[in-house]
């Protein structure tokens, strides 16, 4: 079932006439349905052993193959904007002195909606096989992290989309809470803005107590910027870029501590200023200081996107430079440079920022 849900993913053609959308509603329930166990508080995790992603780890899994370091660093490649996500929003949550350089835990869901081409994860961690994962739930995972020497006090929630599951994120805040854990330990999850899921399987209360939660951030990225580039990102209709900016705005409005992140591979790098400038423009309707919560990911090289690379997405990571450049630019247009240069925490977007000093 699942493979011929996907089927069109592993033969897609080079023309992008021809290939065949993602039907992303019927693909969500059903790997919700395959990825957790209401009843018992469970949820698919996957193991890395004898996956292809352990080739591009720097250090072995740990937490008996459940879990990863990841090594988060704010200098990137030359000209390409910083990466302080989520360096600053964890410095700040634990009080400690912002670095370079943060490494985190990190725990992945096993499934996700979206095929993106430049995935660092293999398909077989993404679609609720459990040949490769287990079902954990968030005490489990929480007694694996505890038994380990060194613990990061960051725990990434990754996938993936971790959102297909988002009872996930409120059992590890209750999990953490109950064991006197909450200030010790900065929770950071990712969301692609596939899914309505937050509010469709959440109570109100839940929801609540989510955007409550002390040390918590969610990074929401943003898969393209125009349909054209999010389609080809990702395999999903087209007219579903747009609703990312809704879902996003849904959960500025909510109070969330909120970050995003934007993927510049594109086909075509025809019209890129005027596309960046409506792309701003979106980002500024939800809400005017967004663009500053925003960070362009680069997207690199990693073995499980060998079999999945042609000449167009060859092209497109050679494009994601020139739109980068055309974001700085907007950027400068639009906010002055003391703006710019704030941290990421301080800039004002929700009912929990800060305001710019």
């Amino acid at each position: 079932m699942v493979g011929s849900m996907f089927l069109p993913l592993a033969r897609r053609s080079s023309c992008k006439t021809a290939m065949t959308k993602i039907a992303t509603e019927r693909v969500s329930q059903f790997l919700r349905g395959r990825s957790v166990r209401t009843n018992r508080r469970e949820v698919l995790i996957g193991n890395f052993h004898a996956t292809e992603q352990i080739n591009d780890l720097t250090r072995p899994p740990n937490c008996k193959g459940h879990g990863r370091i990841h090594h988060f660093r704010r200098e990137t490649s030359p000209g390409w904007p910083r990466n302080s996500l989520p360096i600053d929003p964890a410095a700040r949550a634990l009080s400690i002195e912002p670095a370079d350089l943060l490494e985190v835990q990190v725990f992945q869901i096993a499934c996700c909606n979206w095929r993106c081409w430049y995935c660092y994860v293999p398909v077989s961690l993404l679609g609720a096989d459990s040949s490769h994962a287990t079902w954990l739930s968030a005490a489990n995972l929480i007694d694996l992290y505890l038994q380990e020497p060194l613990r990061p006090k960051v725990i990434d929630l990754s996938g993936g989309q971790p959102d297909l599951v988002p009872e996930w994120i409120l059992w590890m805040m209750q999990e953490l809470l109950a064991r006197g854990m909450q200030n010790e330990v900065y929770l950071w999850s990712d969301d692609n803005l596939s899914t309505d899921f937050f509010w469709r399987f959440l109570s109100q209360e839940d929801r609540e107590f989510i955007a409550s939660y002390q040390n918590y951030g969610k990074v929401c990225c943003f898969k393209g910027f125009t349909a054209e580039s999010f389609a080809f990102n990702t395999l999903a209709a087209p007219e579903l870029f747009q609703r990312q900016f809704e879902l996003m705005h849904r959960y500025v409005d909510f109070g969330i501590d909120l970050y995003g992140y934007v993927t510049f591979t594109t086909p075509s790098r025809n019209g890129i200023d005027d596309d960046m400038e409506r792309f701003v423009d979106s980002l500024q309707g939800i809400h005017p200081n967004l663009p500053l919560r925003v960070v362009p990911l680069e997207i690199r090289d990693f073995t499980p996107m060998a079999e999945r690379v042609n000449q167009s997405h060859r092209e497109a990571l050679q494009n994601q430079k020139a739109v980068a450049v055309a974001w700085q630019a907007a950027l400068e247009r639009r906010f002055t440079a003391p703006e710019r240069m704030s941290n990421i925490v301080d800039v004002p977007i929700g009912k929990r920022s800060s305001s710019i000093p």
